[in-house]
C-alpha cells in the first residue's frame, strides 16, 4: 500500500495544476491583443479568446475607389493579431501542457 500515498500526492498536484491552468486561461481569454496591418493605418483588437473587440482604420487609409486595399488590411491586421494570440497562448498555456508525461 506503499504507491497509494504517492498515487494520492499525485493527484493532488494534478488536481492544484488544473486550478491553476483554468485561472490562467480565464485570466488570458480576458487580456487583449493588437494586430496591425499598414504601418498602423488599420489595427485589430481581439480577446484571447479569440473575440474581435475593436477595429480601428485611419481615415487617411480610406480612398472610396479602393475598398479592396482596406479589406486586405482589416484581413492582415487580423491574421496579426490571431498570430499574436497564438504564440501568446503557446507561451502562457504550454507550460501546462509540458507539465503532464506523454504529452
Amino acid at each position: 500500500m506503499r504507491g497509494m500515498g504517492n498515487m494520492q500526492g499525485m493527484m493532488k498536484q494534478m488536481q492544484k495544476m488544473q486550478k491553476e491552468m483554468e485561472t490562467t486561461k480565464a485570466d488570458f481569454d480576458l487580456k487583449e491583443f493588437k494586430g496591425q496591418a499598414g504601418n498602423g493605418l488599420v489595427e485589430v483588437t481581439m480577446t484571447g479568446d479569440k473575440r474581435v473587440k475593436d477595429i480601428v482604420i485611419k481615415p487617411e487609409v480610406v480612398d472610396p475607389d479602393d475598398v479592396e486595399m482596406i479589406q486586405d488590411l482589416v484581413l492582415a491586421a487580423t491574421n496579426d493579431v490571431l498570430e499574436i494570440i497564438d504564440s501568446e497562448t503557446e507561451r502562457v498555456m504550454g507550460k501546462y501542457a509540458k507539465s503532464i508525461p506523454g504529452f
